[in-house]
């Protein structure tokens, strides 16, 4: 088998670029794409490059991104236009091969490996895909080349934006092991910091790394890490079609306002454990693991997790689950901003499970099978044709409506 020619395709300031398109007034400043601040959902979720030259980072506030540019120009979001747009890129992408995998929206791996394209060079091809992106849909993307993803991925973040950066066998010691740890996919802030306390802050100084201390540091990520870092990857580019499990399921909220008590913070998990149960029950799966995660109103967060004793797709449990974490790893000396809760290592819904000696069992298939018929009620009526009472304890936070932003899919070269 020959060198494997892999293509990273990341469409530049994909929603602001989408949005500057749609409104030819905001072309030229500063303008970056987020939540209603009247709402208390004002994060940057995007920006273009004139926001960028004045230090907006996304995930930040939008006050903050206020006292960064007074100037900055805020658009709500409107992901029916950026699912358009993203349909349209990938009709492109599937001119050259049939191997695509979508990473996000504005993203994407294509392996030209032995397809009619290949013969023309990686290069070649990413440049002609730049070239169509930006005639035919008015955006530029910066496309990485390389034998695998992990490097693809790299090369599309080295140089933006409307480039391409190949990252070859014979050049990418030189070209990448001198960069951060942390421009390695997958290397977020906690492994970043990890990695800083044992000296090691570049993609070379982590190649050079003996596996077996990373394997004792992090565990099978650790392994993972290290091919990564040394250009091991071997994990294919999935074909149009082979979408990749569920691996876990939850929502998260930015409150309508602070929560400050075990109360307020009941009644936001009680709406987020029924939006996690129904999708659960939705794809036949149920959760072995409840997660939460907290911000408080300085933005400093966590997330915390305990296992359950039995896989449950019942709101009830997952509610349960959540203040029981809540009430264990929180002191309340600040109020809370935002909150989320997940259910993780998903196993079919049918699974056998230990029952127990001390009963139970009834019940939870009585109130399984409550569910399951108020899934059907929602179905055909709406979701407030039912709500539970704890949702009307307080006006505000019982009118939540949860974002499904924590449905995370395993990235194929995990396994």
């Amino acid at each position: 088998m020959g060198e494997r020619t892999v293509l990273h395709v990341d469409m530049n300031n994909f929603y602001a670029s989408v949005e500057c398109l749609h409104d030819p007034s905001l072309r030229g400043k500063p303008v970056a794409v987020g939540g209603r601040a009247e709402e208390r959902h004002g994060i940057i979720l995007a920006k273009n490059n004139e926001a960028k030259a004045y230090g907006i980072q996304t995930g930040e506030a939008l006050w903050q991104a206020r006292k960064k540019c007074a100037q900055l120009v805020v658009v709500p979001p409107h992901y029916d236009q950026y699912i358009r747009f993203s349909r349209i890129a990938r009709a492109i992408y599937s001119e050259y091969t049939d191997r695509i995998e979508p990473f996000g929206l504005d993203e994407a791996w294509l392996d030209i490996s032995g397809s009619r394209t290949a013969q023309a060079g990686g290069r070649t091809v990413a440049d002609e895909i730049r070239r169509r992106i930006r005639d035919e849909m008015g955006l530029t993307a910066s496309v990485g080349v390389s034998f695998n993803k992990v490097f693809a991925k790299l090369g599309s973040d080295m140089k933006k934006p409307d480039a391409t950066t190949v990252l070859s066998r014979d050049t990418y010691r030189q070209r990448a092991w001198p960069l951060p740890a942390e421009a390695l996919l997958c290397v977020g802030t906690a492994t970043c910091r990890k990695l800083h306390s044992r000296g090691i802050y570049t993609i070379g100084q982590l190649a050079a790394t003996d596996p077996r201390l990373l394997q004792s540091w992090f565990g099978k990520w650790g392994l993972s890490l290290y091919c990564f870092a040394n250009g091991l990857d071997t994990s294919p580019v999935r074909p149009v079609g082979q979408e990749a499990a569920v691996k876990s399921v939850g929502n998260s909220s930015t409150t309508p306002r602070d929560l400050r008590n075990e109360r307020d913070a009941g009644v936001t998990f009680a709406a987020l454990a029924e939006s996690v149960a129904a999708r659960l029950r939705e794809y036949g799966l149920k959760g072995t693991t409840v997660q939460i995660s907290l911000r408080d109103d300085t933005l400093a967060g966590f997330e915390r997790q305990m296992k359950l004793q039995v896989p449950t797709y019942l709101s009830g449990e997952l509610f349960e689950a959540a203040m029981r974490l809540l009430r264990r790893h929180y002191d309340w000396s600040r109020p809370l901003r935002s909150v989320g809760l997940r259910a993780c290592g998903l196993v079919p819904w049918d699974t056998p499970v230990q029952l127990s000696f001390l009963g139970g069992e009834e019940r939870r298939q009585r109130e399984e099978r409550l569910e399951q018929a108020v899934d059907g009620l929602r179905r055909r009526f709406g979701q407030r044709v039912i709500r539970k009472g704890t949702l009307y304890e307080d006006k505000l936070l019982g009118q939540l409506n949860p974002k499904e932003d924590h449905i995370i899919h395993p990235v194929s070269f995990f396994s």
